[in-house]
């Protein structure tokens, strides 16, 4: 998603990010230091040249990237891709007796033996709803279902709503342009207009503030966001929120049956790996090539995991690309992803403990809502079963502005003093996309695979340290940010940063090289 994207989101809930045309994140802005750069980047580039500059890496780390697939031959990442040396690529075979079949780089858990993947998915919600709706409930199952049939009704008709809204953005867009008498028009050729027709008169008046707002520079390029946002829109009622839909006949395992592993197929770019190779790009992409963009890490391989669909990820896919990932080799596994309810929280928090006892970091994004999920729901999450105690491999990231001062924190952000950990660059990060291609987008899924990037940097030249010396050091070497801040989904410079995380800070990856060369021999 990018930044204009989550301020349309937001125009249309009814709330207000004012974002000018003019602001332009600096470029490789979150590999940047506050100090020498005046940008509160991760001081990758300030590590690099002042304390690696004569170091070796002592080991290659194996980072999973649980996603929505990745482009294996993306022209930054080719080289960086973990490639399975035991097993022989596309013969159909299970050359390595891992039980999958063909997995050079990564495995898909939501495909079909015959290569059919899985695109489009519904919301757990929806899943709740209709498995509650058919089947016979007991008092405590009927109350739970009332407030889930609640919730998905609302959301259903907040989409319909919207999706009403982009239609009449659409037709005012074509109202102006066909009043300017141009295929392409400013917000400038729009000043001093005045019209004694209605539709027009109202039709300004929308264009203008969506000009405002999101910072597009002309009438092509805000006509293809609000599309672009319509069809998010459709996806969301005719997929995410339609309990007729259901595509895991394409996967054709036992869902109910968490034992069930092996199943999918080899595929781990899939029908949409936009997401997931921005995220790889980022942890990865080859540095120093003066091709596309530089990653965190330059000693790392990026293992494919393909578990999240355009929809909510499956807590049994989830629950297995975790343990495949540990079972062949990742030290650091990133999880973008996350939704509001859970279906078999227990087989993830058996993965999670299962990553935790086998050494294993999980750096998980925070979320998108606005929310503080100290109160709210984020699943998967650190916190075991009722929550009373929390893995000590986890990591919860929060988005970070490349803004300053009160606008610190990214606006679409969630946020939690007792649950999110620290914060990390997540607003216009400019990465890798299918196709040779390269993008900016924004969200705490790129602000975690930033954290992510800095866990592989550190643990590639200390790799004596576990994964709860890892985190340790990340979460005690933050960048702290002593600002009164706008809390994300505010307007108004409301509370200090260090309420919104647990640390108050940013991860930074010079000071925790420092604190590695301190700790390293000293492993828990």
């Amino acid at each position: 998603m990018n930044f204009k994207h989550i301020v349309l989101a937001a125009l249309l809930a009814g709330q207000s990010f004012v974002m000018n045309a003019q602001d332009k994140a600096p470029e490789n802005w979150f590999n940047l230091d506050l100090k020498a750069d005046g940008v509160f980047g991760v001081s990758t580039e300030k590590a690099y040249k002042e304390l690696l500059k004569d170091k070796k890496p002592k080991k290659t780390i194996i980072v999973a990237v649980i996603d929505s697939g990745v482009d294996a031959e993306h022209e930054d990442l080719k080289d960086v891709m973990w490639v399975n040396e035991k097993e022989v690529p596309n013969n159909g075979k299970d050359d390595d007796g891992n039980g999958y079949i063909d997995d050079v780089h990564g495995w898909n858990f939501i495909g079909g033996k015959d290569g059919e993947n899985v695109d489009h998915d519904t919301y757990e919600l929806t899943r709740l709803y209709k498995e509650l709706k058919n089947k016979k409930r007991s008092g405590k199952e009927e109350k739970r279902f009332q407030k889930i049939k609640k919730v998905y009704e609302s959301k259903r008709d907040e989409l319909e709503q919207q999706n009403m809204t982009v239609k009449a953005i659409l037709d005012a867009l074509t109202t102006v342009k066909e009043h300017v008498g141009k295929d392409n028009y400013t917000a400038e050729e729009l000043t001093g207009i005045e019209t004694e027709d209605e539709k027009l008169k109202s039709s300004l008046a929308m264009i203008n503030r969506l000009f405002l707002n999101t910072g597009a520079e002309d009438y092509k390029e805000l006509n293809t966001s609000i599309n672009e946002w319509g069809d998010y829109l459709k996806n969301g009622l005719d997929y995410g929120y339609n309990v007729d839909f259901n595509p895991r006949t394409i996967v054709g395992d036992d869902y109910t049956n968490v034992d069930d592993k092996i199943y999918g197929n080899a595929d781990v770019e899939g029908p949409d790996a936009g997401h997931g190779t921005h995220v790889a790009g980022i942890i990865a992409a080859v540095r120093g090539n003066e091709v596309g963009m530089d990653g965190v890490a330059n000693n790392v391989r990026i293992m494919g995991v393909r578990a999240v669909p355009n929809g909510d990820e499956r807590d049994k896919d989830v629950a297995n690309a975790i343990r495949y990932a540990v079972d062949n080799g990742a030290q650091v596994i990133n999880m973008s992803f996350g939704k509001g309810y859970a279906y078999n929280k227990k087989a993830v928090d058996a993965a999670i403990k299962y990553a935790e006892k086998n050494d294993v970091l999980l750096v998980h994004a925070a979320g998108n809502s606005s929310l503080n999920i100290d109160e709210e729901s984020n699943f998967p999450t650190k916190r075991y079963g009722n929550g009373k105690k929390t893995a000590k491999n986890w990591l919860e990231v929060g988005a970070l502005n490349w803004k300053d001062g009160a606008d610190s924190p990214a606006p679409f952000s969630n946020y939690g003093k007792g649950t999110v950990d620290l914060f990390a660059p997540g607003v216009d990060i400019f990465s890798t996309m299918p196709d040779d291609k390269y993008e900016a987008l924004s969200g705490t899924s790129m602000a975690s695979p930033v954290t992510a990037g800095v866990a592989a940097l550190v643990l590639s030249y200390y790799p004596e340290l576990s994964a709860a010396q890892l985190k340790d050091i990340l979460v005690s070497t933050v960048e702290p940010l002593e600002e009164k801040v706008k809390r994300p989904g505010s307007a108004t410079p409301n509370i200090q940063f260090e309420e919104l995380s647990i640390t108050g800070g940013v991860v930074n990856v010079f000071k925790a090289l420092e604190k590695a060369d301190k700790t390293q021999g000293k492993r828990k």
